[in-house]
């Protein structure tokens, strides 16, 4: 299988058509209405707070007043990619038991056998999976935050929307492919090592679902559509990645 961006999000493509199956729709449920609730709520908040940010950054008497114009929509995106991250952790920590038991269902589809270490059961999921769930946060918020520092210092600041789009898309493949890759006994340094034998890969199906989930409406399937596109690039590549672990 070729390592190149297409590829990824192709993977994502057939995970959200695999979602449409009326035997997975239950599984998608509860996620979407967490999804949906939670995106509400950061959205608002955004919203609201998004003028207070440019005015702190950029205030209008300051000498970089004149490029206000040139990055409002950097910013714009920028505050946009942060709810959607905040959305992510927060999401995925709520859902994470459901996400682990959809991710077991579509294995099941692909390859006719359940994952090594199905349960069937969401309550036996949830202590294995919100302590994945704050791992990955820990990952996260390491690397996050010097990033986000970079917002802050002008002229660095014009490119800090594009490295964090990048992070964004290789953060959410690690989020999603957790699911199928710990539902068949790979802990997370081996989950790390096998995404980065195929970065495009990768980053394609991460960049793909940052992208759905900009989408107005689609966006409440982006996370349920994440972990089944994942568990397609687990059974599709990364479990015949024997050589990494």
């Amino acid at each position: 299988m070729s390592n190149n961006p297409l590829t990824g999000a192709n993977y994502l493509a057939r995970g959200f058509g695999l979602i449409m199956r009326p035997g997975l729709r239950r599984f998608v449920l509860i996620p979407l209405l967490v999804n949906a609730i939670i995106f509400s709520l950061l959205a608002w908040l955004g919203i609201n707070q998004f003028e207070v940010l440019i005015d702190q950054l950029l205030p209008e008497d300051s000498w970089l007043s004149f490029l206000r114009w040139l990055l409002w929509p950097l910013f714009a995106f920028t505050m946009m990619l942060i709810i959607m991250y905040s959305f992510t952790v927060l999401a995925n920590l709520i859902a994470a038991p459901f996400n682990s038991q959809l991710a077991e269902q579509v294995e099941l589809i692909l390859s006719g056998s359940s994952p090594e270490l199905a349960t069937g059961s969401i309550m036996k999921n949830l202590i294995p999976t919100l302590k994945s769930e704050l791992g990955k946060l820990g990952y996260f918020l390491i690397r996050a935050v010097p990033l986000l520092i970079l917002f802050a210092i002008p002229g660095i600041n014009i490119i800090a929307p594009f490295l964090w789009l990048l992070f964004n898309a290789w953060f959410l493949a690690l989020e999603y492919a957790d699911y199928p890759m710990a539902n068949n006994n790979l802990n997370f340094k081996a989950q790390h090592a096998r995404l980065k034998a195929s970065r495009l890969t990768s980053l394609g199906f991460g960049g793909g679902t940052t992208l759905l989930m900009m989408i107005p409406i689609l966006n409440f399937l982006a996370m349920p559509a994440a972990v089944a596109g994942a568990t397609v690039y687990w059974h599709a590549q990364l479990q015949k990645d024997n050589s990494v672990t």
